[in-house]
């Protein structure tokens, strides 16, 4: 069985290609997919699914948000003998109130968990809230890299996960059985608010980067003065009410409970994030 790789689709993402990066430094075959990847692999192209499944032991699952793929996936990956499925999940999903969902994601999460709930295999499902890496790398990054973070979040708060925790417990539950039957939702170890966040990365890349709180329709009206439709600039919104309503401020114990430590502080993803020259510029 150590001689079958693991598969990691999303494999050029942010907790992907970390997952990847941790298996293969612990001398683990790895079968890294995605579009963009060294093995192709395509949510959407059923005829991929086969050869990234093939002679793998364990999966660790990104799912296409909006769809309902997964389920059909998980039963593909029982006909190829994987015996254990780690899922990206979402914080959030069993709270109805937690957010608009004008992206469909919801249900498709919903199903997701269920799929592997009911699959057979060894199990687990990991439930990241807000990556503090949204800040260098994903959806906050160019206003970064802009100097200003224009957003409609009011004075609300994230409990800002670090992608490499996510990646230790993912690599964790991919290579412990222990893992088996977990849910592990996964946070920072306090609420941090965006002002504080700016403050915070002004510190460590030595750039004045500040927070200027929005109205929602000011946001909007801005997204869409740059070319968005209109409904993304307000599907863009959407996604940032959790934040500004402090819905996602409370602390999990996800990544105490899953590497017996306690998780990565806001100002040390900073920190490690400009030594390693990962800030935008």
């Amino acid at each position: 069985m150590s001689e079958q790789p693991i598969l990691v689709t999303g494999a050029t993402g942010k907790s992907g290609r970390r997952v990847a990066g941790r298996l293969r430094a612990a001398g683990l075959p790895v079968r890294a997919a995605s579009r963009n990847a060294e093995h192709a692999f395509d949510w959407t192209d059923r005829g991929t699914w086969d050869a990234a499944l093939d002679g793998v032991r364990a999966v660790y699952i990104v799912q296409l948000d909006g769809t309902k793929l997964v389920r059909p996936f998980v039963e593909r990956a029982v006909r190829h003998g994987v015996r254990r499925i780690v899922l990206a999940s979402g914080r959030g999903i069993d709270d109805p109130h937690y957010a608009k969902d004008s992206g469909g994601v919801l249900e498709g999460l919903v199903d997701s968990e269920a799929a592997v709930r009911e699959s057979g295999l060894e199990w687990t499902i990991t439930r990241p809230g807000w990556f503090a890496q949204n800040f260098s790398e994903g959806f906050f990054a160019d206003a970064v890299r802009a100097g200003e973070l224009r957003l409609p979040a009011g004075d609300g708060a994230a409990s800002f996960v670090d992608a490499e925790d996510i990646a230790a417990v993912v690599t964790a539950a991919l290579t412990e059985a222990r893992h088996a039957g977990e849910i592990y939702e996964l946070s920072g170890p306090r609420a941090v608010a965006v002002a504080e966040a700016a403050a915070t990365i002004s510190r460590a890349t030595g750039r004045d980067i500040r927070y200027v709180p929005l109205s929602v329709e000011e946001y909007v009206a801005e997204l869409a003065g740059q070319g968005l439709p209109l409904a993304e600039a307000r599907a863009f919104a959407d996604v940032v009410e959790p934040l500004r309503e402090g819905r996602d401020a409370y602390v999990s114990d996800g990544v105490q409970r899953a590497l017996g430590r306690p998780p990565r502080t806001f100002a040390r993803f900073a920190e490690a994030t400009a030594a390693a020259g990962g800030w935008p510029s």
